[in-house]
């Protein structure tokens, strides 16, 4: 998902937040006839304890109600972030919220968070977000529990068998034949062979 579009999606359907400040990359979820259905937002941690070059945070995942598309954008962010190397990936739930999706898609539950009075502070000043005084739970999913990824294939490498080349042999003794000084296979390996296979066609 392009930045935009998928901001666009988490401002129009989005329950309890807006739109975050940045993302490493966004993904969507379609239906088989095309139609967009969710989108997962994905970025560094907002806590700076995480931000370690090896978690990243699911920042967003908005749906509009389809079955299982929760579950399925969860489980693709951890598998794009697998892949480029992350090894852990952290995001929030809101008290209430049963984390079913996550528990579909291989994620656990490390922490139960108490509510915060305000989101505000003296180097980052911040206004009302709504969601204040409410408790909070922390889900993670890491290499070490979760399935190993599929081989990916290397679409750039030229996976075109070479061309068997077989040596051709001399007709009399059933050597392999050389090429000559003119680079081109001769017929026959040596002279003999040659004198020894006019011979036979003379007879």
């Amino acid at each position: 998902m392009k930045w935009r579009a998928a901001c666009a999606y988490v401002e129009d359907h989005h329950r309890h937040h807006d739109p975050p400040q940045g993302h490493q990359f966004s993904l969507g979820v379609l239906t088989e006839a095309g139609r967009l259905v969710g989108v997962a937002i994905v970025g560094r941690p907002l806590s700076r304890n995480f931000d370690n070059g090896l978690t990243i945070e699911v920042t967003r995942v908005a749906t509009d109600g389809t079955p299982n598309a929760c579950s399925a954008l969860y489980a693709a962010a951890w598998r794009t972030a697998r892949s480029t190397g992350y090894r852990r990936a952290i995001t929030y739930t809101q008290d209430g919220e049963s984390g079913a999706s996550l528990r579909a898609a291989g994620w656990r539950k490390v922490a139960d968070l108490p509510a915060r009075p305000g989101w505000n502070a003296p180097s980052r000043p911040r206004r009302t977000l709504g969601t204040e005084n409410v408790a909070r739970a922390l889900w993670e999913i890491t290499t070490h529990n979760a399935p190993p990824l599929p081989d990916l294939r290397d679409e750039t490498r030229d996976e075109t068998r070479p061309p068997r080349h077989r040596r051709k042999r001399c007709p009399e003794c059933k050597r392999p034949i050389t090429a000559g000084a003119t680079g081109r296979p001769a017929r026959y390996c040596s002279p003999a062979c040659r004198q020894r296979a006019y011979r036979h066609r003379r007879r």
